[in-house]
């Protein structure tokens, strides 16, 4: 859904009950003040016994019969919680359609408390929903006239910033305000506070919290039968009037038939020697360098399918072609296809994009799978993780795409069990649950039947090889479940891990048959080293192993169970890609693309880099410069370590700092910014993505001044090769805008977090961050402008100080 649409559903269509949840009842008291009591003196002693009457009226006369809530008495506050169901429907509501509460207390006689009267629909003509707080009217039954004498909701003239924030309240229990944990307790915190001084100012006032049904959309008002809004009253304001216009989103049947009659005309011989004049040519070309997310006018499609054949040599006409035809036209579609066959061959890069969910022709899907086939193994492993999730987009369960992975999966076994583990992870997605089991079957069927790969052990066996991935898994699942259920500190739970290690699952440190890493498919691991596991102090508690390998060496991974790392796995796969991109054009930052494998939606294994966090590098050693002279020292080397470990901070930290503005990662603090002993620094934990961020004002990037002071401070001739380092990045991921922008929109079905939410957003921002409207040289002067603004920003210093003291009390 786009920014600009206004989804909704009519209230005529609603065949439901009215439904809406009597809370609670707020407000001081003291028996003294019921109204309407008769004998306080002898009620003083009485537990009360409190009930609300809720009854429908619709344009001011009473309909159906009134309900009561059951008695309530272990108060205050009075809390009912309970779900009141009326037999009216919203179909046969109308625009004067009201509510009335009236409370009774009957320790009190019949003791009337209040009430209050709330309307269905706003001024918008929109239906309520969510959380209501209805000011009662003491003394007073509900009036359901029209216009009611007591209404439930407080006078603008009369509202204070009790009520202000309740509104507030009530948009974030429905998702419309970003939750933001930490700030979210102080707020609530403080809300209580004014709560308390607010109650004692009201004195006696009640309120009474009704909580109504909430829907996919908002619903608007309409009468059974009528296919419009009713007018609003003309009044001499100047307010905004929201009118539903059926014709939105709806073909124009004029510019429609001119299209069809141009391109009839337009369709035979004559269009084969047309050749686009000096301006058409500088449109086309304009048109040419969109980016694959911007959808084209009809002015642009007739441009292009008007000189459609004097295009054909060029390559990357091809995926804009596509895009202007008129696929349900049978004869315009046989046209394009055809062409298609003749056309220039595409790169690979364009290929991803015929696979976006914007294509739905089986012969292009196809057309884009034989483009892929050229792809050798490595390059196609860097796009596996969005291949497994075109398989949402195809129009088939069996197909070309599913069959193409399974074939090159076969030839390459580190292909097949990251397959395998892309695909079995989907399988928890109840919508495509079936596609994806499908895929999984063929794989199995084809490998079980396979004679081996490259001379080595049958099919059958690296299937069983790759199953056995799975049962390790589990296993581990299991001791992080009965770590947890140790009580006492960290180090009791290491102690505990390597008893269980050594003891009751002694058969996970010598393995019957190597299992193939499923971080590493070509590393066959036999076993764990019980004295060198251990478990990180974390809420978590994930494991910290060290598996022998066959060939004599280790392997260390970190294993999670309760965190779902698929977004981290997105984000080092990017990482890795750009890694790939950069060093092709013979520029090596020394990033770490350390391996991260989700093998369900809640666990995962990720590769153990040896490093320390910033935090407790200046905890230990006050500054970055003096924890590198520990293991590089150079006497005669700037700040008295080698220019090799210099020079290598120096390129992590500008690749880093490019990658993490790009994909918009949020929450950096110094706990998640790594650094190995040889310099290169790196980024870890990726939770907020594509421009969230838990925190107020973040900078643009992540550079913090200890990483600055690193490099000699802001005038140092080394922070100038950084800065030199990220505008030379910075360009050269821009060339590959439209490959990371392709990669991302097949992920747009992925239930991956930050993109889930809203992928067209998300995508949208990504666009934005490759400024694809400059050129390289006015790049350069923004990316350093970014730089200099990131460096100069106080605030964020202020906040890391604040997570400081967060991580010490946590």
């Amino acid at each position: 859904m786009t920014g600009n649409e206004f989804r909704f559903f009519l209230s005529c269509d609603i065949n439901l009950p009215v439904t809406f949840r009597i809370e609670r009842l707020e407000g001081s008291f003291p028996n003294s003040k019921f109204p309407n009591s008769e004998n306080n003196a002898s009620a003083e002693n009485r537990m009360s016994e409190i009930y609300v009457e809720c009854a429908l009226f619709i344009d001011g006369a009473p309909f159906g019969l009134p309900t009561r809530t059951r008695l309530e008495s272990a108060g205050p506050p009075f809390c009912w919680n309970e779900l009141i169901t009326l037999t009216t429907k919203y179909r046969d509501l109308t625009a004067q359609s009201q509510l009335t509460f009236t409370v009774w207390d009957l320790s009190h006689g019949e003791g009337l408390i209040g009430g209050a009267t709330i309307l269905l629909f706003n001024n918008k003509k929109q239906l309520k929903t969510g959380k209501q707080k209805l000011r009662l009217w003491a003394g007073k039954e509900a009036d359901g006239t029209s216009p009611t004498t007591t209404p439930g909701k407080v006078p603008k003239h009369e509202r204070g910033e009790l009520e202000r924030l309740e509104k507030l309240v009530n948009k974030y229990e429905r998702g419309q305000i970003q939750r933001v944990d930490w700030l979210d307790r102080l707020t609530f915190k403080a809300m209580e506070k004014i709560k308390e001084r607010e109650s004692l100012k009201n004195g006696s006032s009640h309120y009474l919290v009704v909580d109504f049904c909430s829907f996919e959309h908002r619903v608007v008002f309409q009468e059974s039968g009528s296919n419009f809004l009713l007018p609003s009253p003309i009044a001499s304001t100047n307010d905004i009037v929201i009118v539903w216009d059926q014709e939105v989103g709806k073909i124009n049947p004029s510019e429609h038939k001119q299209l069809k009659l141009a391109r009839s005309l337009t369709r035979g011989v004559i269009d084969r020697d047309l050749k686009p004049s000096s301006n058409e040519r500088k449109s086309i070309q304009r048109i040419l360098k969109y980016p694959p997310t911007r959808t084209l006018s009809g002015d642009e499609r007739q441009l292009l399918w008007k000189f459609r054949f004097s295009l054909m040599s060029e390559k990357r006409a091809l995926t804009k072609f596509l895009r202007c035809v008129e696929w349900s036209d049978v004869q315009e579609a046989k046209q394009a296809l055809e062409l298609m066959g003749k056309w220039e061959m595409i790169d690979v890069s364009d290929a991803l994009e015929l696979l976006s969910p914007v294509f739905e022709s089986e012969e292009v899907r196809a057309y884009a799978v034989s483009v892929l086939e050229r792809a050798d193994d490595e390059e196609l492993q860097c796009y596996l993780l969005q291949l497994v999730q075109a398989l949402r987009f195809e129009r088939s369960d069996k197909s070309r795409l599913s069959h193409f992975l399974v074939q090159r999966a076969l030839c390459n076994i580190e292909l097949a069990s990251f397959l395998r583990w892309y695909v079995a992870v989907e399988l928890y997605d109840p919508a495509y649950a079936k596609r994806f089991y499908c895929t999984y079957e063929i794989l199995e069927e084809n490998m079980m039947k396979a004679a081996g790969v490259n001379g080595e052990e049958d099919g059958f066996k690296q299937w069983q090889s790759l199953v056995r991935q799975t049962e390790l898994t589990a296993q581990l699942c299991t001791v992080t479940r009965d770590l947890r259920n140790v009580r006492g500190n960290t180090q009791k739970k290491i102690e505990k891990l390597r008893q269980l290690l050594t003891g009751l699952l002694s058969e996970l440190t010598y393995f019957d048959e190597p299992i193939r890493s499923p971080l590493a498919p070509g590393v066959l691991i036999i076993g764990i080293v019980p004295s060198e596991s251990s478990i990180f102090k974390s809420a978590l508690h994930p494991l910290r192993l060290t598996f022998r390998t066959t060939n004599g060496g280790t392997s260390k991974i970190i294993f999670k169970k309760g965190d779902d790392i698929r977004q981290d796995q997105l984000v080092v796969q990017m990482v890795s890609l750009m890694d790939r991109l950069l060093k092709l054009e013979n520029l090596d930052l020394h990033l770490t693309p350390y391996k991260v494998l989700a093998t369900g939606q809640d666990e995962g294994m990720l590769e153990f880099i040896p490093s320390r966090s910033l935090a407790l590098i200046l905890s230990e050693h006050r500054s970055i410069i003096s924890y590198l002279q520990k293991f590089h020292p150079d006497d005669h080397g700037p700040f008295g370590i080698t220019a090799t470990c210099l020079e290598t901070f120096i390129k992590s930290c500008a690749g880093y700092s490019v990658i993490t503005y790009i994909l918009g990662i949020g929450d950096r603090h110094l706990d998640n910014l790594l650094l190995r002993n040889d310099g290169g620094l790196f980024h870890v934990d990726f939770g907020f993505i594509l421009g969230r961020d838990p925190k107020p004002f973040p900078p643009p990037m992540k550079l913090c001044k200890e990483m600055v002071e690193a490099m000699g401070g802001a005038e140092s001739q080394y922070y100038t090769r950084f800065k030199s380092y990220c505008c030379e990045a910075y360009n050269i991921l821009r060339k590959s805008s439209n490959l990371i922008l392709n990669l991302f929109y097949l992920m747009a079905g992925s239930n991956i977090p930050d993109i889930a939410s809203d992928p067209e957003k998300g995508i949208l921002k990504l666009q934005e961050k490759f400024r694809l409207d400059l050129d390289d040289e006015a790049s350069i002067h923004f990316f350093q402008d970014l730089i200099n603004e990131s460096v100069s920003a106080l605030f964020p210093q202020m906040v890391e100080t604040i997570h400081r003291w967060a991580q010490y009390w946590r």
